[in-house]
């Protein structure tokens, strides 16, 4: 008796499916409590109130980008990681007078912007003073002042909703939002919406097409695997000449299909270790991809580490339908920067265990040489703020916020451009 016929056609198909069908991440979320929220805006005490009037002069009186539409205003977000790490009232103030120096004021937009022409302007920076309007006007007229419904109505409704464009900017409005949650401050929030709608760029579409989420040539659960892969890819070799966030159009325009393939090959199946995983990565591209003896820390890879903190602060405040559609937009930002500026070897985690305390790293941050650059501050923070959400067992995140605390002595990693 003959051995019965195997129709390979069902399994061929099945296959094709597998290899071709988008990933359909909507039902997955994160679990994480909330990070402490810090309202000063009806906080008594002197220290908040300082806070609260600082960044409300700096919302009138400084445009959300300047240096002709270049650089993205950080003060709010040095301002606000200053006070959580423990700026007094003088502080603050100093950090104001000292950076506030070299900001913008206001310039009129080329028209208003309304209810119904609002997506017309979106990417046009010459429109941040009157996206900003827009959106206050918003929060005045048809919201009652509550900020977070305004958030919700232009950040999270229609087909193509404006959070799925918060790495535009190298991730500026996805900062500036953690920061207006974290510090329950609508002047913040308004200005986050209006540097979404200035810095929305292509790299929405990945998200907002379901197309592009497909099965890869290959899989794995670590985003850490996936970096070290894209690092030894040789089809990445002599793509640019030189770092610089300037890469990354050039980038997405002409390798597209090979960034998505590793983009692709991380499987989210456990999403709160592998949310953590994705913020141990963060780490580790700052701090172990430092050239020994340098101390020349990487401009672009801290918007990786800060745009995951802002992430971990959004995730338990933001509908769950978006939670995994966020990583993977931080996740594809990170691809982007890393191979921008021509994927530099992650060295090993630090292996000695610290000799300081956060307390430590906190003094470091507010007091040191550096207590002025809101990047370096911001790193320290979004670092202590993991390990406090992971618990920091083995004391790793310390390790590195010590490490990077001591090191540091200026930023790399340019081009042609300047610091944004």
């Amino acid at each position: 008796m003959s051995a019965p016929m195997i129709s390979w056609v069902p399994i061929v198909n099945q296959v094709y499916q597998y290899l071709t069908e988008p990933r359909d991440y909507s039902a997955l979320s994160i679990d994480l409590p909330s990070v402490e929220i810090h309202d000063v805006e009806t906080a008594p005490e002197k220290r908040p109130r300082t806070l609260k009037h600082l960044i409300r002069a700096n919302h009138v009186n400084h445009s959300i980008i300047y240096h002709n539409l270049q650089y993205h205003n950080h003060l709010p977000h040095l301002l606000g990681s200053a006070y959580l790490l423990g700026a007094s009232t003088e502080q603050l103030q100093k950090i104001y007078d000292e950076e506030s120096k070299e900001l913008e004021e206001w310039k009129e937009s080329p028209a208003e912007v309304t209810d119904a022409d609002w997506r017309d302007f979106l990417g046009d920076k010459r429109y941040q003073r009157a996206y900003v309007d827009f959106y206050e006007d918003e929060l005045a007229l048809n919201f009652g002042y509550k900020w977070q419904a305004v958030v919700k109505e232009y950040l999270f409704s229609g087909k193509q909703p404006l959070i799925n464009g918060l790495i535009g900017g190298l991730g500026h409005p996805l900062i500036h939002l953690g920061y207006a949650y974290e510090l329950s401050n609508r002047e913040l929030a308004m200005e986050a919406l209006g540097m979404a709608s200035t810095a929305y760029n292509f790299l929405h579409k990945y998200i907002d097409d379901v197309s592009y989420t497909k099965p890869s040539s290959y899989s794995t659960t670590s985003p850490l695997e996936i970096l070290q892969k894209v690092s030894s890819d040789a089809r990445f070799d002599g793509l640019f000449k030189h770092k610089g966030a300037g890469n990354m159009e050039s980038l997405f325009d002409n390798h597209e299909s090979l960034v998505l393939e590793h983009w692709n090959a991380w499987t989210i199946v456990e999403p709160n270790k592998q949310f953590q995983e994705s913020q141990e990565a963060a780490v580790a591209l700052l701090v172990n991809t430092v050239e020994v003896g340098t101390h020349a820390y990487d401009f672009f890879m801290v918007h990786i580490l800060t745009t995951s903190h802002a992430v971990r602060v959004l995730l338990p405040l933001i509908p769950k339908r978006f939670h995994i559609s966020l990583v993977r937009q931080w996740w594809l930002l990170t691809l982007g920067v890393y191979i921008s500026q021509l994927r530099p070897k992650i060295s090993q985690d630090i292996e000695q265990k610290p000799d300081k305390s956060w307390k430590y790293v906190e003094d470091k941050a507010v007091n040191g040489p550096w207590s002025t650059d809101s990047h370096y501050v911001k790193a320290l923070r979004a670092m202590k703020e993991a390990a406090f959400t992971w618990g920091d067992v083995h004391e790793r995140y310390l390790a590195a916020a010590v490490r990077f605390s001591n090191d540091f002595e200026g930023w790399t990693g340019f081009s042609s451009m300047e610091m944004d």
